[in-house]
């Protein structure tokens, strides 16, 4: 007699994984088109190496799951990341990160869930317009999608005067560091805490002797993805090939 299949397909690899969810659905970002996201979850906990190698493919994680975009007939989305060494902050960035470096604190720590993150989470997303059509996260949704992990994983908090008005979860490979969300109080966009944050992971991988920070994805034709175009040097992966874009 044979075996019922498993519920989930085992994929081979290093470590393996179960593909858990591989459906198309509608595009968030370009609505005319269908999107593919297989998500995949690794068996073992990945280590530095192991996510360099899934950067480097152009891998992002979610959570305890890993994707990479399988999209059926759109080829929009592209990994980005910035090569340390190279990178020289514009005249604008110098700028806030003079002004950030006097006003804002940073505390670097594990990743925390708590009432106070969830609460800034929502706030962010609701007044800067971002997903409307979702409703706001749990402290169990929360921590599922941004305070669990499979790989090395910490935040960057950031308070003004005590306050926390910011956090970024990023993740921590051998050679990079990965950006996995930004989020923070509306009320000091004025200090424009998503580029200082950006800014303050570029000097962590400093700091540490890091090559790479990577960013996720860029879109060129969603105006809501361009706005990591303006980071130079970058590299983008195209057709396979990690691409250099000067300033």
């Amino acid at each position: 007699m044979m075996s019922a299949p498993p519920r989930y397909p085992m994929l081979p690899g290093d470590p393996p994984e179960l593909l858990v969810h591989d459906e198309p659905m509608g595009c968030p970002y370009l609505p005319e088109q269908q999107a593919r996201l297989p998500l995949r979850l690794p068996l073992a906990r990945l280590s530095g190496r192991q996510l360099d190698e899934r950067l480097a493919k152009g891998e992002r994680r979610q959570g305890r799951l890993v994707y990479r975009t399988r999209c059926p007939e759109c080829r929009a989305c592209e990994a980005i990341r910035l090569p340390v060494a190279d990178y020289r902050l514009s005249r604008g960035e110098r700028r806030v990160w003079r002004r950030g470096q006097g006003l804002i604190e940073t505390e670097i720590g594990r990743v925390e869930c708590d009432a106070e993150r969830v609460a800034l989470y929502n706030r962010h997303k609701r007044l800067r317009g971002l997903d409307l059509r979702e409703d706001p996260i749990s402290e169990a949704g929360y921590g599922a999608i941004l305070a669990d992990s499979c790989c090395d994983s910490f935040e960057l908090r950031y308070r003004v005067e005590g306050k926390l008005i910011g956090v970024a979860i990023v993740d921590r490979s051998d050679d990079a560091l990965s950006a996995v969300y930004c989020y923070y109080n509306p009320d000091f966009g004025w200090l424009s805490p998503g580029v200082y944050s950006i800014l303050e992971q570029l000097e962590c991988c400093r700091r540490w002797g890091l090559s790479y920070l990577y960013l996720g994805l860029t879109i060129e034709s969603c105006r809501a993805m361009t706005y990591k175009l303006r980071y130079r040097p970058h590299q983008r992966l195209i057709d396979g090939c990690w691409t250099t874009f000067a300033r």
